[in-house]
């Protein structure tokens, strides 16, 4: 009943048993590595995004024991180069902050990375765009208005599309088919 009180053991740490530990939302809602292609975000999705996949890049550099499972780092694993892949993802990350006007610090980005496209089934980013319109209903109605009548979605940079349904990591995260 009281479930997100409960702790468990996880490496020798204490951890939160329940997906809502300490957030009140699953860990899968926290953290969102888009596969949409970075010009549809609101500018507080892009920040978001950005910080995301910061965060993402110090996961899968070792550098952090946060969202070591999280499940949308999966296609980042599987690639033959994580660490790189992550960089190459934020760099046109960044390249879209700056074509905006943010100022995202270069810096941080891993060195390295050569642009070594994954695939995307299109089920995946067709969910997604229905996640991201949700979103922007309620945070930016004047950007869901402009983006509404969108038809033909396009992936991050990163990502070419493959036929298919909803990717089997996004289904892991959420329960849903």
């Amino acid at each position: 009943m009281l479930a997100f009180l409960r702790l468990e053991e996880e490496n020798g740490e204490k951890v939160g048993a329940n997906p809502f530990y300490r957030t009140g939302r699953r860990q899968s809602e926290t953290v969102r590595l888009w596969t949409i292609h970075p010009k549809y975000l609101d500018s507080k999705g892009l920040v978001a995004l950005w910080r995301e996949a910061l965060l993402a890049q110090a996961v899968l550099k070792g550098k952090t024991k946060a969202y070591v499972r999280h499940p949308q780092l999966r296609r980042f694993r599987e690639s033959t180069s994580p660490t790189g892949s992550i960089a190459a993802y934020l760099r046109l990350v960044r390249a879209e902050g700056s074509r905006r006007g943010f100022n995202f610090d270069i810096a941080k980005i891993a060195r390295g990375g050569q642009m070594q496209r994954m695939t995307v089934t299109r089920g995946q980013i067709d969910y997604e765009w229905d996640h991201f319109m949700a979103k922007l209903l309620k945070r930016d109605p004047q950007r869901f208005i402009d983006l509404k009548s969108v038809r033909k979605i396009y992936p991050h940079p990163l990502f070419k599309i493959v036929k298919g349904g909803v990717e089997d990591w996004e289904k892991h995260a959420t329960g849903r088919p």
